[in-house]
């Protein structure tokens, strides 16, 4: 029965065992059950269950818990996380029991002491580089469940993942005014990477409007109430210790432009119509100006009239205006986002305001030179208009008619040059201005000039000096002035000063009695002292003077004789066979040396040209030859001394012919020359040696050499018993030298030798008195013909041999015997 019911209700089937499954109970409900014996005479009484049995599945251990993961590691610790387990076994999970084994080891291990009911836990202290696995257990009231799968072996150490960035915004954005944006995306990184947003490389900062929110996988930016100061490059870095991302956009927060900036300007003001400029909105409101609307108003009625709604430029004509009316003009700027404020002018009123400009005042005339002069003014007013160009005429004085000076526009400057004036005509110059209205009445007619250069005093006379005195007189000399004031130099005024006086006294009267550049002052006193100056004078005027540097004494000089020696008297002279030979030296001295030229201390060659003035002397020898080579010398003497030097002269010419020309080892083909080198190589060195032969029955010489520097020479390809000549002759860089041509003919042969002895000579018949003998012919003849043969015989035991005589045969009789 149901333990709140009293009613007994009987189970429908008979056991005959001591039990009995009881079904179709319900569960979660108490019952009583009670039991009765039974036999074929009936039933016995019920024995009943002494409490009430609640009606439940059976409590066991949990299952294993499920999914365990691993979601971190780091080099000391490892986060894992697990699901609960299918059956809890009948009662609630009271705790969670988490192992682990170090690979290697055998046994697990209780990773915490604490009760544990979050199915995430972080398991710290571990040791870098060690490899674990873990397994985790679930917990009831009966006790604990089977552990779970165990992870795979996790070895500590850092995770590290470079970060990714993936974004929900492009490259650019447009928000209008007001409204709110946002970026957003989405990163990830091992170690958690670092988030940090830019704007135009700057940080930006939270606010009131601005908020930044970052989560461990998302990023945002936002921005709510956007205004046009928000518009710029931003840039989300999303960086860790293996690297960085980045992601840009660019957001452009637009508007309606800002007004046009003024003042209107009225360039231009006529009675029927004006044009106004101004300049663009400092703020184009981030989208181009598409357009300006012009209006109008006439200041007495309240209405703004159209003028144009379809210009870009910052400028406009107002056209239809009435005159004498006065107007105000306003202007907005327009993009593709709305309209700005305008922009008012001041009141104008309509009238004509510009004019020509008025006449420049006198012009002035400068720098004034034979064909050119310069023409200076000062600016006029311009009319109101600006000048744009400036007219200049010219006219002779005499003439009646005024032209131009130039085609081109003179402008901006207020001078300018006139060319192509005629030398001694005298002119006018006038100058007009022109705006665009027109051109203006001329300037008054400049001073007359006159076209040629100028002429000013010329500069001092340069380096005075005084180059001789005698007892009464003293040579001054100078070089002229180094700028003659663009005058013709007339002469020259020389002045003297006693040593010791103030004034000054004129030695010439006038310039022209000094033409040249130097002058002897006479009429002084012996042994007073005196200084010198000397002017320069022109159509202009004197110079400043130039003084002779030191005061001079009056008197006779004796000065001991100078040389100085020209280039040509260097310590050795060179000159060519045939050129001119020039020695010359500056001489000095008081009184002025005799002069001696000398060659080898005897007197110089006749055909020496020699000169001698009052500064110097010269010799020249014309077309030199060899022999005028030597040392020659210049002596210069006077009662204060003497003075000589000497250079040497080397005529450079052709060689002379060489020496000992000899001639050997004579063959049928060829012979071999030798020779010594000229006496006299003509001052240079002998390059090479020319040699040639000739045929003696010939009369052309023939060259076999001509470029040897030997001093031998093997003359080949002869003809055999040909008779020849042979010649040297040396050349240097200034020609061939004469020949040496040997003294005899010389055959072309082999040389003779003696013949070989006769071979086999033996007796063919014996007398008592005579002996019959035969021979045969020698190997070698020697290099000619045998001629005979020479018989000779001895006593036995004798010296001497004795001849018999001389046999053309191969055989001979001796007689006599």
């Amino acid at each position: 029965r149901e333990s709140d019911h009293r009613a007994w209700t009987p189970v429908t089937y008979t056991v005959t065992r001591q039990n009995a499954t009881i079904q179709g109970l319900i569960q979660g409900k108490a019952y009583f059950f009670r039991i009765a014996a039974e036999n074929i005479i009936g039933m016995g009484p019920f024995t009943e269950t002494t409490k009430e049995i609640l009606i439940r599945d059976p409590i066991t251990v949990p299952d294993r818990p499920e999914d365990l993961e691993v979601k971190a590691v780091t080099k000391n610790s490892v986060t894992l996380t697990w699901n609960p387990p299918k059956y809890n076994g009948g009662s609630d999970i009271t705790m969670y029991v988490l192992e682990s084994r170090l690979i290697g080891k055998d046994k697990f291990h209780k990773v915490t002491k604490e009760k544990m009911l979050d199915r995430k836990f972080t398991v710290e202290g571990l040791k870098e580089g060690d490899s674990y696995e873990f397994r985790v257990s679930a917990c009831n009231i009966v006790g604990q469940g089977k552990p779970s799968f165990c992870t795979k072996p996790i070895t500590c150490k850092d995770e590290i993942a470079p970060p990714t960035l993936d974004l929900d915004f492009r490259d650019k954005l447009i928000v209008r005014v007001g409204e709110a944006f946002s970026l957003t995306g989405r990163y990830s990184g091992k170690p958690a990477p670092k988030v940090t947003w830019l704007k135009d490389d700057i940080v930006v900062k939270e606010d009131d409007r601005i908020k930044i929110k970052t989560t461990p996988t998302t990023l945002c930016l936002g921005i709510v109430k956007s205004v046009r100061e928000d518009t710029g490059r931003y840039c989300v870095t999303v960086e860790n210790s293996t690297g960085s991302r980045k992601g840009f956009c660019q957001v452009h927060v637009v508007d309606r432009p800002s007004p046009p900036v003024g003042p209107v300007i009225f360039d231009e003001v006529f009675k029927d119509h004006m044009v106004v400029s101004w300049k663009p909105p400092l703020d184009d409101g981030g989208s181009e100006i598409t357009n300006y609307i012009i209006e109008k108003k006439d200041t007495h009625k309240d209405l703004w009239m159209p003028v144009t709604s379809a210009t870009v430029k910052t400028t406009c004509k107002i056209p239809k205006l009435l005159e004498g009316r006065e107007y105000q003009i306003r202007i907005y700027a327009e993009n593709l986002y709305g309209i700005s404020d305008p922009l008012i002018s001041d009141e104008m009123k309509a009238k004509d305001r510009f004019r020509v400009p008025d006449a420049p005042e006198q012009p002035i005339i400068k720098d004034v030179t034979k064909d050119s002069a310069v023409v200076v003014w000062n600016k006029p007013y311009d009319g109101g208009k600006p000048i744009t160009n400036y007219i200049v005429e010219k006219k002779e004085t005499m003439a009646t008619r005024w032209v131009k000076a130039t085609k081109d526009p003179i402008f901006p400057g207020t001078k300018f040059k006139v060319p192509d004036l005629l030398e001694g005509c005298q002119y006018e110059f006038r100058v007009s201005a022109e705006n665009e209205i027109g051109v203006g009445d001329p300037s008054p007619p400049s001073k007359p000039i006159f076209a040629r250069d100028p002429i000013a005093k010329p500069s001092p006379p340069v380096n005075p000096e005084a180059v001789d005195k005698t007892k009464n007189s003293v040579d001054l000399s100078w070089q002229p002035p180094r700028h003659d004031g663009n005058g013709k130099i007339i002469g020259y005024l020389i002045e003297f000063q006693k040593v010791g006086d103030e004034e000054w006294k004129q030695a010439n009267l006038t310039a022209d009695s000094c033409p040249e550049t130097n002058y002897k002052v006479t009429g002084l006193t012996e042994g007073l002292t005196y200084k010198f100056r000397v002017k320069a004078v022109n159509a202009a005027g004197e110079s400043d003077p130039a003084h002779v540097p030191d005061p001079v004494e009056v008197k006779d000089r004796l000065e001991p004789p100078e040389l100085i020696l020209d280039a040509n008297m260097a310590r050795e002279q060179h000159v060519k066979a045939g050129d001119t030979l020039r020695l010359s030296a500056v001489i000095k001295g008081v009184p002025f040396p005799k002069v001696t030229w000398k060659k080898e201390d005897h007197e110089v060659s006749p055909k020496a040209d020699i000169e001698v003035t009052g500064v110097g002397s010269k010799l020249e020898i014309r077309n030199t030859v060899h022999e005028d080579g030597g040392m020659y010398s210049l002596t210069v003497e006077n009662p204060a001394g003497s003075k000589t030097v000497s250079v040497k002269v080397v005529v450079l010419d052709k060689p002379g012919p060489p020496r000992n020309l000899n001639v050997s080892d004579v063959r049928s083909d060829s012979c071999y020359l030798t020779w010594m080198e000229p006496e006299d190589d003509g001052g240079s060195v002998i390059t090479n040696y020319v040699v040639e032969r000739k045929d003696v029955a010939s009369a052309q010489w023939v060259a076999i050499s001509s470029s040897s520097k030997k001093r031998s020479h093997m003359a080949k390809y002869l003809m055999e018993g040909t008779q020849y000549l042979f010649r040297v002759a040396a050349e240097n860089q200034y020609g061939r030298g004469p020949y040496v041509e040997t003294l005899k003919p010389i055959k072309a042969i082999d040389p003779l030798h003696p013949p070989g002895p006769p071979k086999n000579l033996h007796h063919v018949d014996v007398d008592k008195t005579e002996v019959s003998l035969v021979w045969n012919r020698p190997d070698r003849d020697g290099g000619a013909e045998i001629t005979g043969y020479l018989v000779e015989y001895q006593e036995d035991g004798a010296d001497e041999w004795t001849k018999f005589q001389t046999v053309p045969m191969l055989d001979c009789v001796v007689t006599g015997l």
